[in-house]
């Protein structure tokens, strides 16, 4: 029996993109991604390991090698509506928030639930780790291009900033192409 289940919901890619290594947060836009078990060649987040960051600085001190489960952003064009609006801009750029794949389609899109994958045409596959909490980085980025609304996006973020994930399966992304959403097939933890 599989453990996970393929849901009725699919994400267009509407946006596709890469930071820069040894850069700053801002993405560039892509036409089309070529990931690998490391992530994206040449970006930011590459790598199948990572140095540990105050995320999960309550686990390891900070700089402890570990799993790199931040290969990608994912986010919502729903949610970065819903984001812009709340900060009374007409629009937020993917890009200010270093963001790998925006998608179309998706409700709740930030809370689908940990270990779900998102599978492209060509089976390329995305584990999700979890949600991607809000922090002042992308406000900076905002703020360069939009002053007095950086400030703004951390809480009209909050519970939309889509969520982080890394490659299991390796391939290509293209803008149109589809992702397929496949959930855990288990009941939510009730301790």
């Amino acid at each position: 029996m599989p453990v996970l289940r393929k849901t009725e919901y699919t994400g267009e890619i509407i946006w596709l993109g890469h930071v820069p290594a040894g850069g700053g947060l801002q993405a560039e836009p892509s036409d089309w991604l070529e990931l690998g078990f490391a992530g994206i060649p040449g970006e930011r987040h590459e790598g199948e390991n990572r140095a540990s960051c105050v995320r999960v600085r309550n686990l390891y001190p900070e700089g402890t090698e570990i799993r790199n489960v931040r290969q990608l952003t994912i986010l919502s064009e729903e949610e970065l509506a819903l984001i812009a609006a709340d900060m009374g801009m007409p629009a937020v750029e993917p890009a200010h928030l270093g963001a790998t794949i925006v998608l179309r389609g998706i409700p709740d899109f930030t809370f689908v639930p940990p270990s779900s994958r998102l599978q492209g045409e060509d089976g390329a596959t995305l584990t999700v780790d979890m949600e991607n909490r809000p922090c002042v980085l992308p406000g900076r980025e905002i703020e360069k291009n939009h002053a007095g609304f950086g400030a703004r996006f951390k809480p009209a973020a909050q519970n939309r900033r889509g969520i982080t994930a890394w490659v299991e399966r390796p391939g290509r992304l293209m803008l149109g192409h589809v992702l397929t959403l496949f959930v855990p097939d288990q009941r939510a933890w009730a301790p």
